[in-house]
């Protein structure tokens, strides 16, 4: 007989029960019929998996190691079950399945994705880790990746999928309304020496990015303190730190936005999918949305809207055959 997954459950659920007739009765079998399954499983494997006396059913030596082996696989081939149900799920219905780190762009794609495919629907998997999202378009258990890095970079983990940006904006710097900068329409990176930096995790080039931009303005920075983004702006409104943001940043109480003389320092948003994907058919159109997404995004930020109506180059960036590229 080959030991089956089964087996390995039968197992498991003797050494829960703690006895041959409470683990019959949560398995739906006869007593009898338990033991001779068990009988018939140890003749297999060589050796008695458990020993019987007036404290119950225990596990031998080679139960022990039978159990520990069955702890780690079961819940392995359940989470293997469950992904392929996922994704085969996924491609039955034509769900688009988006990674997205933080952004402008994740919540108006979504949205009109719903309105243009209504019987396709959309989910997002949000984290800060670029690379994580990589992964899963590369392992097709999502179909794309909506991250953000450094002009001209792309993801460290975003080897063998096609980029194309939906958006550059400039990075400024969030202050309290209180700051001496608050009140300027822009100012040079050299003002903000010694300022205390906070920022949000993330795996991509940014920090390194920052430090050379700081070192050509003439300074060094002080080490940001690391945080969630919420995290981050409470620290801004209390005066406690200043903070990079991205042009598109909205409005909020006790903080004011302000932008970069020459900007130094530029944020891409990308989409990205494996070429040899499912989603690799539909990836112009998801693109021509999530530059939509990004417009009503524009739309809503008066401010932002004027200075990329002066500063060409930035803002959406259509798709074009000659723009897409792979790293």
């Amino acid at each position: 007989m080959d030991l089956e997954l089964r087996h390995l459950r039968t197992i498991c659920a003797i050494a829960e029960a703690g006895s041959l007739n409470k683990a019959a009765a949560a398995l739906g079998l006869a007593q009898p019929a338990l033991t001779a399954q068990l009988q018939r499983i140890e003749r297999t494997l060589g050796g008695a998996l458990f020993v019987r006396d007036s404290r119950g059913t225990r596990s031998t030596p080679l139960g022990d190691l039978v159990l520990a082996r069955a702890r780690l696989m079961l819940p392995a081939v359940e989470g293997l079950r469950q992904d392929v149900t996922a994704l085969v799920g996924a491609e039955r219905t034509g769900q688009y399945r988006i990674g997205a780190t933080n952004g402008p762009v994740a919540a108006g794609l979504v949205q009109l994705l719903s309105a243009v495919r209504p019987a396709n629907p959309a989910s997002v998997h949000a984290t800060w880790s670029a690379d994580e999202i990589c992964a899963k378009v590369r392992s097709e258990r999502l179909d794309y990746a909506l991250v953000g890095a450094c002009n001209p970079s792309v993801p460290h983990g975003g080897d063998g999928l096609v980029w194309q940006p939906v958006c550059v904006d400039p990075v400024w710097v969030l202050v309290d309304e209180s700051h001496r900068l608050a009140g300027r329409a822009e100012a040079a990176l050299a003002e903000f020496a010694g300022e205390r930096w906070a920022s949000a995790p993330g795996d991509g080039c940014f920090t390194a990015c920052f430090a050379s931009a700081c070192a050509q303005a003439g300074f060094t920075p002080r080490q940001p303190l690391e945080m969630d983004v919420g995290g981050c702006i409470d620290l801004v409104a209390a005066g406690s730190a200043v903070v990079l943001c991205q042009g598109t940043v909205r409005a909020m109480p006790g903080v004011v936005a302000v932008a970069l003389a020459g900007s130094p320092l530029r944020w891409r948003h990308l989409l990205g999918w494996d070429p040899a994907g499912p989603a690799a058919a539909a990836a112009v159109e998801v693109h021509g949305l999530a530059v939509r997404a990004y417009l009503d995004v524009v739309a809503q930020r008066p401010r932002y809207a004027d200075w990329l109506g002066a500063n060409p180059g930035f803002g959406a960036q259509p798709v074009t055959a000659a723009g897409i590229s792979r790293r």
